[in-house]
């Protein structure tokens, strides 16, 4: 039997979404703050040599300043002021989630409700400020380590282009916050989808060029569409799925009688952690390679130099370890934002309890159970989406924005978005239906 929320979302049509004046004047604001994102991406920092650095930058492409030109739209190809990114945004909530798990403080404030989730945003946006600047300032150096990519390098040089990609990025978090309140979907994972989809038309007409051309066969080409198609398939499927746990409630009594038990679902995803584990072993494992290309393998002792070569992108070394840290990385993460014991506290203070498990420890214990049963399949599932398209890549040469980690991000962001819209629908015809029962119920009382 259909629930009334699935029952109305069947009913979905244009003529609602038409009277939906609310969500219309959302979907706009998000269109415009994407839109003047792209534009950003396309002013330069000033004092650079634009040839010199599109020479010095075609040589790293392949290491892990071409993964974060993919997350950033071509904006470190370009190295415009939005070179950076959302990038320190994500990397300072990981950190600070993580504290929250570890450091008693932070994790009392994040049981205060609203007034704590807002100290701890702060505390995120102070901790964006500081990786911001010290990730500028390293471009700014290895800018000025390169031959004759910067006109006139020196302190104002440097200062200049601390300001300029930390205010890119002071920019990019604003944006996305203002998404994410007034807009449609999550603002932080939409400018990263944006910054990926303008990269998809390009690299779907270079897999083409390679193929008039006669670098690719057109069976090769057939294979990585067929290939992309499958891998689509099975990230929605994955991303949809989850694990429910009927949750019971006890009988209660209100007033002079007892109202029935309720029960719910408490709904656990098959995939917790998301896309965070293959941007994280992406970036890892590319790092060395990147460090040693800006040194220009100068100096460096053989057996770093047979490590780098190793882990170059698509050798076996490299995809073993892409897996393993994909799966490690899958576990670490869904730890840090699913708590066992804090989601059966809760359900113990609210009456509710799992059938035939005793509240408490018991129930913390059986969530940690099937948590790490269906991350199991979750990590399997994100190993088999990262490294079969990364295989291809690896061996036709196609471009780094038809791989794996670049569908998860667009696919499972375009999910989360079409949910949000749809909900938005539900929500207006409620308010239709409701309003229909109160008029009915004037004239029935007339």
């Amino acid at each position: 039997m259909a629930s009334a929320a699935e029952q109305l979302a069947s009913n979905l049509n244009f003529s609602t979404f038409a009277k939906a004046e609310d969500l219309k004047k959302r979907l706009w604001f998000t269109l415009l703050a994407l839109i003047v994102y792209r534009l950003g991406t396309h002013i330069p920092l000033p004092g650079l040599n634009p040839e010199a650095y599109a020479s010095a930058f075609k040589g790293q492409s392949g290491g892990i300043l071409g993964l974060f030109n993919m997350f950033s739209g071509g904006a470190v190809q370009r190295m415009a002021i939005f070179a950076l990114g959302i990038m320190p945004y994500i990397s300072s909530s990981i950190i600070v989630q993580l504290m929250t798990s570890v450091v008693p403080a932070l994790e009392n404030l994040k049981k205060e409700g609203e007034q704590g989730r807002k100290i701890i945003n702060q505390y995120t946006r102070y901790g964006t400020v500081l990786l911001g600047a010290l990730q500028a300032y390293g471009i700014a150096v290895g800018l000025e380590s390169a031959a004759n990519v910067v006109t006139d390098p020196g302190l104002f040089f440097r200062i200049s282009t601390v300001i300029s990609l930390l205010g890119g990025t002071m920019f990019l978090m604003w944006l996305g916050e203002q998404i994410t309140s007034r807009g449609i979907g999550n603002g932080t994972s939409l400018i990263i989808f944006a910054g990926i989809a303008a990269g998809l038309p390009s690299a779907l007409a270079g897999t083409l060029e390679l193929g008039r051309t006669g670098a690719l066969s057109t069976g090769l080409i057939l294979t990585v569409l067929v290939v992309a198609i499958a891998v689509i398939a099975l990230i929605v499927f994955v991303e949809r799925a989850q694990r429910r746990l009927l949750i019971q409630y006890p009988k209660r009594q209100i007033g002079n009688g007892m109202s029935r038990g309720e029960s719910s679902h408490l709904p656990l995803k098959l995939n917790t952690s998301g896309v965070i584990p293959a941007i994280f072993a992406s970036s890892l494992l590319l790092l060395p390679g990147t460090i040693a290309g800006f040194s220009n393998n100068q100096n460096l002792p053989e057996w770093a130099t047979m490590i780098i070569s190793a882990l170059g992108h698509g050798r076996p070394v490299y995809m073993v370890l892409y897996g393993l840290l994909i799966a490690f990385f899958a576990f670490f993460y869904t730890a840090i934002v699913f708590n066992p014991k804090d989601t059966a506290d809760n359900l113990k203070k609210h009456g509710g309890f799992i059938p035939g498990i005793r509240p408490g420890e018991r129930t913390a214990e059986y969530l940690d159970y099937v948590l790490t049963r269906i991350t199991v399949v979750g990590a399997i599932y994100l190993v088999i989406v990262c490294i079969l398209p990364e295989i291809l890549v690896s061996q036709t040469g196609i471009p780094l924005a038809l791989g794996g980690t670049s569908l998860l991000i667009v696919v499972s962001v375009t999910l989360d978005t079409v949910a949000q819209i749809q909900g938005h629908l539900i929500a207006q015809q409620y308010e239709g239906l409701i309003k229909k029962s109160k008029l009915r119920g004037g004239k029935r009382g007339r």
